[in-house]
């Protein structure tokens, strides 16, 4: 690690031991987004890992008009604001738009950029100059060492506290791979890194109106990612991903995070 750790909310970057992003892949509903964080917040004080909650407002890069989206930016985000304050954890979710950069950032600690937009000037900018952390995905058409640019785009806005995380590179059609080199390579640059362990496996569009994938190679590829070395980890996890409005192929049952948590940790000290 080569650069200045910081903190999002009570949560370290660049400490000792990875943090983890956790929380369902929609916010599909108030009531169940509570359920939710209260697991993962009991989870992670019996594993003593640091965590940030994580459920997206809105689902704009859905494969079907006909497809769920959320409840949208303002109510989503009091809904996580509101979360957050009461368990004492950060939230994040993504935005899509600069205009919605503000609006976010009045509730949300660390602010999202999803993949297809990472390389979107005017909304990097406007996350930037909220001056919330700012977490962007690497797009499935990117190499590792082009991070860089995104990085120099967000150092020129004034943000030093951002993340850029690793989530699969397209291959072929409906598919993704892992090149774990790229996490190798991202940090070298001295770039705080994260690995998504969820999209990574997607099958976009792979069920034809719907994104497939192959979730039992999630816990896989995050065991893989945290001996090669990582500042934080991203897993969605939901209660009943077979019923999940969004991306229910990927997602990690709930019933089975603490155990995978566990390992990870003991990972990350055998390996470091």
């Amino acid at each position: 690690m080569n650069f200045d750790p910081f903190n999002i909310g009570n949560v370290p970057v660049g400490g000792p031991a990875p943090f983890f992003i956790l929380g369902p892949c929609a916010l599909e509903s108030e009531a169940f987004a509570w359920e939710m964080a209260h697991s993962l917040k009991e989870i992670a004080e019996r594993t003593g890992i640091h965590f940030i909650f994580k459920a997206s407002f809105d689902k704009a890069n859905r494969t079907s008009i006909n497809a769920f989206r959320g409840p949208g930016v303002k109510d989503g985000c009091r809904i996580l604001g509101e979360i957050g304050k009461k368990i004492g954890v950060p939230v994040t979710t993504d935005i899509h738009t600069a205009e919605q950069a503000d609006i976010a950032a009045e509730y949300i600690d660390l602010l999202q950029i999803p993949a297809f937009l990472c390389r979107q000037t005017d909304l990097l900018e406007a996350a930037a100059k909220t001056g919330r952390a700012v977490n962007i995905k690497k797009g499935q058409f990117l190499a590792p060492l082009d991070t860089v640019n995104i990085a120099g785009k967000m150092r020129a806005f004034g943000c030093n506290s951002f993340l850029l995380t690793e989530r699969g590179t397209t291959f072929g059609y409906n598919n993704l791979v892992v090149d774990m080199r790229s996490l190798y390579w991202m940090r070298k640059e001295g770039l705080p890194v994260i690995f998504d362990a969820t999209h990574s496996v997607q099958r976009p569009g792979g069920l034809g109106g719907a994104t497939g994938g192959d979730g039992e190679l999630a816990p896989v590829l995050a065991r893989a990612a945290v001996a090669t070395g990582i500042d934080g980890l991203f897993m969605e996890v939901h209660s009943d991903p077979a019923n999940a409005v969004s991306d229910g192929p990927n997602q990690i049952p709930l019933e089975f995070i603490e155990d995978l948590l566990v390992k990870l940790i003991s990972i990350h000290h055998a390996s470091h």
